[in-house]
Formats: C-alpha cells, structure tokens, sequence
C-alpha cells in the first residue's frame, strides 16, 4: 500500500471510529432512568385505599419529545420521576399513552429542558438471528447506566409477561435484569427492541421488536391508542392427513381450522366453526399454523393480523369443500379475548350484599395468594383462568370472594371463593346482572346458588336494613365499587 492510499485508510477508519463513537453517545444522552410509585390495590379487600410500592425501570427519549419504555414499569402509577443518564436532577414525568397488551408505553416531561442537547435514536428493523445488538439500561444493583452485548437467538411469537398476550418477540443473549425493563436495544445506532423480560435460562431475555414498536407509535398518531387487532376466534393446526380429508381439503391446500367464535368477535357472523383459513390478505397459512416472516423463518399465523390496524382484513376460507372469499371489518384487540383477564390502572370492581363481597374474577384476585399463585390459589378459579372462554351468557366469573360475619350470613361463612352460578333465578353472565338480579328483585328472599348448586339464602328486607351496619363495622366506605354506583342511581330514581 503507497503511503497516499496508506493514509487515506487511516482518515476513512478514524472517521468510521468517531462515527461510531459519536452515536454511542448520542444513545447514552437519550438514556433516561425511570422512577416510579405505585399504587397497588388489594382485589382481596377491593374497598380498601391502595399500598404503594416503588421500582426502577429504564427508557429511551425518541423523536417529538416522548420517552419510550414499557407499560408494566408504569402501571398503577400514582407519581412517576425520570432522570438522564449522567445528569443529576430529576424531573416529574406523565404517562402520555399505554399498551399493555405489547407492554409499551410513552411518557411526556413538561420540562423543555429536560430534552436539551438529546439527539433521538431512531426506529430501526426486525433484526436478523444471529445479529449483535447492545441492551442500554439501568438494572438494580447500581445507579449508572449499564450496556449490555449479545446476539439475536430466535424471532418467533412468545407469551408477554405482562398481558399474556401472545405476539412476536426476539430471543436474545445479553442479560436483562430487573430495572432493565423498558431499555432499548440497538443495533446500527437505532432501536430495534425495547428490552421487556427474562427468561427462564441463563443470559436468556426477550425484547418488543422494532415492528411492534413501529405499529405502536403509527396507532398513536391521533391521539388514542386502538390495540393490536384479533379475529376474536379459536383455531387449531391441521397437520394430520386424516383431519385435512376429513375437511376435503387437497393436497395443495394448508390452513387451520376455526373451532369457536367469541362474543364479540368481529368475524361473528362472518367466519362458522369448521371453516378452514387458507390464507390472510393473500398470505399462505401452513397446516402447522404459521406464516413466513422472512425467507427462512416462520411464526404464527396470527401475526399476519396483528401487524394490522383496525381496519379491513380479506380471508381465503375453505367451507363445505369450496373456496370463498370473505373481508371483515377489525375492530376487537388481542387482550380481549380472555374470561379471566388481567386488569391495568383500574380500581377493583366489587358489591356487598349482607356482608358478601362479590367481584368478577380477575389475574389480579388470583395474585393475592403470592408467588406461587398459580399452585396456591383455589383450584375451580384456577381451572377458569387456565382453560375458561366468554360465551353469549357467560363474560365473566363472578365470584363470592368473602363473607363479613355477621348475625345475617350465619351459616355462610365457609362459602368463600365460590363461583356465581344463578342469583333469584337468574342466570349470571357478569358483575351487572348480579346487580340488576338483586335490586330488581321484588320477592321475600335473595337466593344465590353457586356452580356446584349451594344455595345462600337472605332475607331481603332484613339484608337491606342490616346492610349499613355491616359496612360501619368494617369500616367499609360503600357497599358498591364507583363503577357499579351508575346502577345504584338507577334503582334510587325508579324508587322515587
């Protein structure tokens, strides 16, 4: 090499060096660590003032002044701080918008000065496997700001923590540690994770990749967030032959059969069980029930409605042994589907009736038997969490959760946790038709049965009168959630 061309590599890779260099601190400067007080209610007490408790999470300034992380750093906030790395103050933050169901959220800081001088990386793209990426963030077990190396290991779809939801993620290598959620993940200078769990392996965590990321803030631009979309249906795979016959599929032919449609759902009346999906806007569905992503790799089928907004969707189905085509309108999101959801930011629901407390069941109840909820909490609300869909006449679980003693519930005592089957005859598909089956109800006695046909029988009259006295005893505020209380002025204005 001529010392002219010797020199001229010399100033090329110095500058690819400066470069580099610059954009690392340019992340760096947009690194902000979050602060957040939480306030936790207590579904096993729901009229009870929340407990607070406080964590540390991480997050990312991007373009138009906004601060990205995730939504479980910030959820049932009740005052949230934010600092910048390597600065000292901080500054109070608000949540601007949250999508628990891709655990993201964004947040605003009033404080122009709060941005000064910060450069926002950029969204990048899904990463390939096997790409090296970088994890920014400040993970518990010291305060400055903690980066992080590894490769991508998998792109696939994977259960979120968070809100059970089930959408597509990276695998990667480097280690996330508590804190670290809401962290971005770089590559090439841009985001292309936001980094949001860990594994049950060593060194194995799990990021939102970019798609999801981009699709979040595209939902966003007028000001509400919509949700990921979901057919609202069942659907199996079809890899047995025998199945595929059956269905008089061809050998050319790959799809998954749709078992069940949810209330709901926006392909009721559209879709019918024993359809078979072949393909989603022209995109082949496989029996095995994927879709490529990229040539080479695959992930679930539904990913090809989740990367969607709300809006029109046209489906290659097999019915009857003919090919149709059908469109519907999206409008249902992925987080809707269960009959034990998980509830975000919201004060518990519950209703007293003669010192028994009802609530819908809730991932939130179940958690207040600890840790090992999922062993430890009773077993007929667990089979509902587990393996319950909503129908027509049943959208939620509602459950005798406890009874305050008192001289009325005599007898009763023991009745916790059980599940509502039917209330003065009437069957109970959710929280209002317990309400309306009460305070409607014109006979001498209430009479609940629960799923396995106890019965708990009240004076109506007496459980009326009693009913303050219960509540004073127990220091109880309301016999009735605030969200219940629109049926409580009802039935007062239909009195009078």
């Amino acid at each position: 090499m001529n010392p002219f061309t010797k020199r001229i590599a010399l100033v090329l890779f110095s500058c690819l060096i400066t470069q580099s260099a610059w954009a690392a601190r340019d992340v760096k400067e947009a690194m902000v660590k979050i602060y957040t007080v939480h306030n936790r209610y207590v579904y096993s007490v729901p009229w009870q003032v929340s407990y607070q408790e406080e964590s540390t999470g991480s997050g990312c300034i991007i373009n138009g002044r906004r601060i990205l992380t995730n939504a479980h750093v910030v959820t049932d906030r009740a005052f949230i701080q934010v600092r910048r790395s390597g600065m000292a103050k901080k500054h109070t933050a608000e949540v601007e918008i949250v999508a628990h169901e891709c655990d993201l959220a964004l947040l605003r800081v009033n404080d122009e000065s709060f941005f000064s001088g910060v450069t926002p990386p950029k969204i990048g793209c899904l990463p390939e496997v096997r790409d090296k990426v970088a994890v920014y963030g400040f993970p518990k077990g010291g305060d400055k700001l903690s980066i992080t190396e590894g490769v991508v290991s998998r792109v696939e779809h994977t259960r979120y923590t968070h809100s059970s939801a089930y959408l597509l993620t990276c695998q990667i290598d480097a280690a996330i540690n508590p804190g670290n959620s809401g962290g971005p993940v770089i590559k090439d200078d841009k985001i292309v994770g936001v980094a949001f769990q860990a594994g049950s392996g060593q060194n194995i965590g799990y990021m939102v990749p970019a798609p999801i990321i981009s699709r979040f803030l595209t939902d966003i631009k007028d000001g509400e967030y919509d949700g990921i979309p979901d057919l609202g249906i069942s659907c199996q795979p079809m890899e047995n032959r025998d199945i595929r016959h059956r269905f008089g599929m061809d050998e050319t032919q790959t799809g998954v059969l749709v078992n069940k449609i949810y209330p709901d759902s926006p392909a009721k009346g559209i879709l019918k069980s024993g359809d078979i999906i072949l393909s989603v806007d022209g995109q082949d569905v496989e029996n095995d029930g994927t879709i490529e992503l990229r040539k080479g790799e695959r992930t679930s089928w539904r990913y090809s409605i989740q990367k969607k907004h709300m809006n029109r969707v046209r489906l290659d189905i097999l019915r009857a042994r003919q090919i149709m085509d059908v469109e519907l309108e999206l409008s249902a999101p992925v987080i809707c589907r269960g009959l034990v959801p998980e509830q975000y930011d919201v004060v518990p629901t519950y209703y007293i009736l003669g010192g028994l407390v009802f609530e819908p069941l809730t991932v939130n109840y179940l958690q207040v038997w600890g840790k090992g909820w999922r062993v430890k909490a009773p077993t007929n609300l667990l089979n509902y969490h587990l393996y319950g869909e909503p129908t027509d006449d049943r959208r939620q679980i509602v459950v005798l959760v406890r009874v305050l003693a008192d001289e009325i519930n005599t007898g009763y005592y023991e009745f916790e946790n059980r599940v509502v089957s039917h209330v003065n005859g009437r069957k109970i598909a959710n929280m209002r038709d317990l309400v309306d089956a009460i305070e409607e109800h014109e006979g001498r006695y209430h009479v609940i049965i629960d799923e396995r046909g106890y019965e708990i029988v009240l004076d109506k009259n007496k459980a009326s009168a009693d009913g303050h006295k219960i509540l004073k005893k127990y220091n109880i505020h309301s016999d009735r959630s605030k969200d219940l209380e629109r049926f409580e002025q009802k039935y007062v204005s239909e009195v009078h």
